[in-house]
């Protein structure tokens, strides 16, 4: 059987990738599930304020100063956004890298420059640093929808923490 090579080019295990939905701001039932995003990790670096434009510029700069010296290949990861916080697993051997609360989450960003870089400053779980971790998203838009889905999870942790101490 002879194919044509545009038939062989589209039709052999390529899966379109399913866009988000214009409204998906507003959606909430998937959002408590989780909402996943496969991105690259770039990086840690210390931070002296828990928020502040500036402080996450500076931060995600020397990030990726230092992701660009070093001539490694970077880690694929799939970070998944709840209500609970951000949890980290590893793209290709499924295994679980962190789990974040959301409550030692107090800043994210996608930065104006570097405009495909995520970061998120949390406070570290062993010794109560302050640590900025950036990603590196395929596209723009993907990281300000990150950005976006995890000022969600903000709103719908204060919501849901609202309503259980409500009846007290």
């Amino acid at each position: 059987v002879l194919r044509s090579p545009r038939l062989a080019r589209h039709g052999l295990g390529l899966r379109r990738r399913r866009k988000l939905p214009e409204s998906w701001a507003d959606m909430q039932e998937p959002l408590l599930e989780g909402m996943c995003f496969t991105l690259k990790y770039l990086g840690m670096t210390l931070v002296e304020k828990p928020k502040g434009e500036d402080m996450a510029a500076a931060a995600i700069r020397r990030i990726v100063a230092t992701a660009q010296v070093g001539a490694r290949k970077f880690q694929k990861v799939i970070l998944t956004v709840s209500p609970r916080g951000i949890s980290l697993q590893d793209a290709d051997t499924k295994e679980m890298v962190e789990n974040i609360s959301i409550y030692r989450i107090s800043y994210c960003t996608t930065d104006k420059l570097q405009n495909k870089v995520f970061a998120y400053v949390a406070q570290s779980q062993e010794n109560g640093a302050l640590e900025c971790h950036a990603f590196l998203s395929p596209k723009k838009k993907i990281a300000q929808a990150v950005t976006l889905t995890v000022a969600q999870a903000f709103q719908m942790a204060l919501d849901l923490w609202e309503a259980t101490h409500a009846g007290r």
